[in-house]
């Protein structure tokens, strides 16, 4: 039997053909008795050898080997089902599995703030350190709700984080509930949208944990992740996102618009583990729609053998 997932280049491809392997090894030995040995020390055939008249049983690793593959080729199928209804180029690639063991999140040099170690402070970071070929695509602000985008997201099965501002997300909380139910993490991104390091310390607090107030009282969580508008932050936003709960404050490595990507590196490339920026936006900001930046983000990620991962399972 010979499954195809997807291209060389991906990972979990390997993946997958190591565990057919095991299955079809051990399928083989269990359908020829090795390995089982009676009382008197032979070869033990009991519950292979059908009765006369009767059809031979099948192994049971066997019809697992078949049941784990006919699973593969019909997740496969739907995949690129949903990629051509939603005019993608390629078949975007499965993320691979959640790390067992957690990556440790470090604040990238240069964005430290003082003290920040010794306070304890949530770690800022744009790449997740991973050897995984991995993109993160998270989305900000909640400017448009468009349903067509979350039809797309569900129909292709791919996982972003939302960092959310009250002021635009009240206007219909309920699009972000089916969001939510569709398993994306709904994180804080402040009530207000504001330029956090020109306020003082109560003020970055009240925008920072009434955002957490919000979401706890809408969604029934409480984030762990804070991105600060705009990108901008100081010691004392940092200190006020601890107070409110805040454990993570990821920033991203490049952005991807309708009509163009921008990136914070020289090299102008994805790498392994980057978080990748969008926002909710429509035609009234972009010259096109939620599904055509999807559509540009996951033709360039897919053709460059990256998958797309689900940022909290990295964290």
């Amino acid at each position: 039997m010979r499954v195809v997932v997807q291209n060389d280049k991906n990972r979990v491809r390997g993946r997958v053909w190591i565990g057919l392997a095991v299955l079809a090894a051990t399928a083989t030995a269990v359908a020829s008795g090795c390995g089982q040995r009676g009382d008197s020390g032979q070869r033990g055939d009991s519950g292979l050898r059908p009765a006369a008249g009767q059809q031979p049983l099948e192994a049971p690793a066997a019809r697992a080997l078949d049941s784990y593959a006919t699973k593969l080729r019909a997740a496969h199928a739907a995949r690129a089902a949903a990629a051509r209804r939603w005019g993608l180029r390629r078949v975007p690639l499965p993320a691979p599995p959640a790390p067992a063991r957690k990556p440790r999140i470090t604040t990238r040099e240069g964005f430290e703030v003082d003290g920040h170690r010794e306070l304890g402070l949530p770690p800022v970071f744009t790449t997740v350190p991973t050897e995984d070929k991995v993109v993160f695509l998270t989305i900000d602000d909640g400017a448009e709700k468009d349903p067509a985008f979350l039809r797309m997201m569900s129909d292709l099965k791919v996982p972003y984080t939302a960092f959310l501002s009250d002021y635009l997300v009240k206007e219909d909380y309920g699009y972000f509930k089916r969001m939510q139910a569709g398993g994306v993490t709904l994180n804080n991104h402040t009530l207000h949208h504001p330029y956090l390091p020109g306020l003082s310390y109560a003020c970055q607090k009240r925008e920072i944990c009434g955002m957490q107030d919000v979401i706890e009282e809408r969604y029934g969580t409480r984030p762990v992740l804070f991105r600060p508008p705009f990108g901008n932050y100081d010691r004392t936003t940092l200190r006020a996102a601890k107070a409110c709960g805040i454990e993570y404050a990821p920033l991203w490595n490049e952005e991807v618009f309708v009509d163009r990507w921008e990136y914070r590196e020289w090299d102008r490339a994805l790498h392994p583990g980057d978080i990748v920026l969008s926002h909710f936006r429509g035609r009234g900001d972009w010259q096109g729609t939620m599904p055509d930046m999807i559509r540009r983000f996951l033709d360039k990620v897919t053709a460059e053998g990256y998958a797309v991962g689900r940022l909290e399972d990295y964290l």
